[in-house]
């Protein structure tokens, strides 16, 4: 086990990628969590400390990154070695950028580093999906997944978390667009329907299908024609200000498709390069000026790496 401490950041990321509701995700550059660990100075793992949002509970047991840490301690039957971790919080609460699967990687990443890595990274998985469900009740992997382990994910099956990396065709830029009000994931939840008609199911599929072929061709033309979820985002839209406005600004600036990331009230845009990525903020980014609601927008590639050790 290491002495000297050591530091980790896991990515941001947005879920669902509008076709693939509880099942799709893809990871971004630069935003993301942090954790620092080293050995503490007391028996069992401990938080000492929380940055930027030191209103979030320290209890192992009720913090997302504490409790992935601790599942992953508890498997080797070390939770009581003295550990300790400091949180930085880089991205807010409620943002719909998986702020919450984002601590969870981190804990879990980092203490598996320091204890020397007795586990694969992929093999971690298990112990950030149960530490991001004390965030909001629901085991599944679509925001953890790429936080973890970068790139574009697909989650075949959440139980069992059976996920493939998808491709992310070169070129490929994701517009990050977040208007700041809050939406909590269970309330987004909350507010979905529990059935679909059978038309709605075959147009679903028919989508996804399309977007992960498309990725495998670098088919941008069919990954656009793809990009079409009528099920959650007409539901969930309604919460977001103004969001058909911005959407059809987006498309409008030759976007390859604009939906919303996880729960809201971030959204994204997929685009083909840079040019129409950065017309496409601009645009929104004047849009929310005019109405007079604060709004933040990013820009990124794919990230392929996930979570890393600094």
């Amino acid at each position: 086990m290491g002495k000297n401490g050591l530091k980790v950041f896991a990515p941001a990321s947005v879920a669902n990628i509008a076709v693939g509701y509880d099942i799709l995700g893809f990871a971004v550059n630069d935003i993301g969590d942090e954790v620092i660990v080293r050995e503490g100075s007391e028996p069992g793992l401990k938080i000492r400390s929380i940055h930027n949002y030191p209103s979030l509970p320290k209890d192992i047991r009720k913090n997302t990154a504490g409790f992935a840490a601790l599942k992953l301690l508890e498997s080797l039957g070390m939770e009581n070695e003295a550990i300790e971790i400091d949180l930085i919080k880089n991205m807010g609460i409620g943002t719909g950028l998986g702020s919450s699967a984002a601590s969870a990687v981190a804990g879990v990443f980092a203490v598996n580093e320091f204890i020397g890595r007795p586990y694969k990274k992929r093999e971690l998985l298990r112990f950030a999906t149960l530490g991001e469900q004390i965030a909001d009740g629901s085991f599944h992997a679509d925001n953890v997944a790429p936080s973890l382990l970068g790139g574009i994910v697909l989650i075949r099956d959440n139980a069992t978390l059976d996920v493939v990396k998808l491709p992310a065709p070169l070129g490929l830029k994701c517009v990050l667009i977040y208007p700041l009000v809050e939406i909590l994931t269970e309330e987004a939840r909350a507010l979905l329907s529990k059935s679909i008609t059978l038309e709605q199911h075959i147009q679903q599929s028919g989508n996804l299908a399309a977007f992960v072929a498309a990725l495998y061709k670098s088919d941008f033309e069919l990954l656009s024609r793809s990009l079409n979820d009528c099920i959650i985002e007409p539901q969930r839209s309604k919460l977001i200000p103004h969001f058909d406005e911005v959407k059809s600004l987006a498309m409008e600036n030759e976007a390859l498709g604009y939906s919303i990331s996880g729960a809201g009230p971030s959204m994204f845009a997929l685009c083909s390069n840079s040019h129409i990525a950065e017309n496409v903020a601009e645009s929104i980014r004047r849009f929310y000026q005019d109405k007079k609601i604060e709004c933040n927008y990013y820009i990124s590639d794919i990230n392929l790496d996930g979570a890393v050790r600094y």
